[in-house]
């Protein structure tokens, strides 16, 4: 287990605040969080790059927090790659065994393979593309058997083919035991490859979860925010409804609850919007689509209810046109009370 414990760091003009994380061994454990938030530097101080103000990290059991960093036997993968120019792709690869008690070859040669780099070995870093930079890159970290693999954004310079590829070798190092904190922007990668995941705003870290419990159940709104529950609508709540605070609609909820104040949350894909009304009539609206805008293979539908109330849906464009959605036009809006989140 790699355990952290009330970790803070102090950069002057940006603090990392009492962190504490627990990952299982063989977890592929992802680090989510706005540009700036500090999540690169959880990483460097795990990887002992960074001084603490307090704290203590430790990982199978063994305290590495005063340890310098070729002692934590911790492999750290830039975005960048960070190879050496001046060194062939094999002597990247069998560079870290300079600093390691039981140098095996053998290793180097199963990655190699692994990784598909038999035809480059000779070549320098400079003429490599940027998927075979990466591959050598994962390959010299792997090299010297580390317990734990830090990937900061290692898919994000990528083109698509290359990233797809190399998301398929993390996975199968991951299923083979090893175990991998991965930092990243995309929500994709995180819903592919991630067990569980930490957000983290401005240097705090605003909850750890299952990747489904964060996207579905945040904890709250800047969680919601950042991981798109564009539908974030204050409310009153009385037993199992949600009256709209300004607007006249009830929104059915899951569960009776105490009457309180609240804020709820819709993610935009569980919005069904349809042209006809639909057979259910729980949490269904007539309205007006009002925007219509292109998000890759789906568009953000915003539609204005009767009732005034705005809510977004994510709607496949196959199926706006086969739906005959069009903007200024009538149409329906319908939840489940299941989706409707209360935080």
């Amino acid at each position: 287990m790699i355990e952290i414990q009330d970790l803070s760091i102090n950069l002057g003009t940006f603090q990392l605040n009492s962190l504490s994380l627990k990952v299982e061994p063989g977890e592929f454990f992802m680090v989510v969080g706005p540009s700036g938030a500090g999540k690169t530097i959880l990483l460097e101080a795990i990887a002992g790059l960074r001084p603490l103000v307090q704290g203590k990290i430790t990982v199978a059991g063994r305290d590495i927090t005063d340890l310098p960093p070729e002692k934590r036997n911790v492999a750290l993968v830039y975005q960048d790659y960070a190879l050496f120019p001046h060194m062939s792709v094999l002597h990247n690869i069998e560079w870290g065994l300079n600093f390691v008690d039981k140098p095996d070859k053998k290793r180097v040669n199963e990655l190699i393979g692994l990784f598909r780099l038999e035809s480059l070995l000779a070549r320098s870093p400079e003429t490599l593309s940027g998927g075979e930079q990466q591959r050598v890159s994962l390959a010299r970290a792997l090299a010297v058997k580390p317990t734990l693999l830090l990937l900061d954004e290692p898919l994000s310079a990528l083109d698509p083919s290359f990233r797809e590829e190399l998301s398929d070798y993390l996975a199968e190092i991951n299923k083979a035991g090893m175990t991998i904190i991965m930092v990243t922007h995309d929500f994709g990668e995180v819903l592919s490859l991630g067990n569980r995941v930490a957000v983290i705003t401005d240097g705090t870290l605003q909850q750890t979860d299952d990747v489904r419990t964060v996207f579905k159940e945040p904890a709250n709104r800047r969680v919601a925010e950042f991981v798109g529950m564009k539908n974030l609508i204050e409310c009153d709540i009385c037993s199992n409804r949600a009256s709209v605070v300004d607007y006249s609609a009830i929104i059915e909820i899951k569960d009776g609850r105490p009457e309180r104040k609240a804020l709820l949350g819709i993610r935009p894909e569980d919005i069904l919007v349809s042209k006809t009304c639909p057979l259910s009539k729980l949490n269904t609206f007539r309205g007006k689509a009002v925007s219509l805008i292109p998000r890759g293979m789906v568009f953000d539908v915003t539609v204005q209810t009767e009732s005034r109330l705005r809510l977004t849906a994510n709607v496949l464009s196959s199926d706006l046109v086969s739906k005959n959605i069009r903007a200024g036009e009538e149409c329906w809006i319908n939840f489940d009370p299941e989706s409707v989140h209360i935080f």
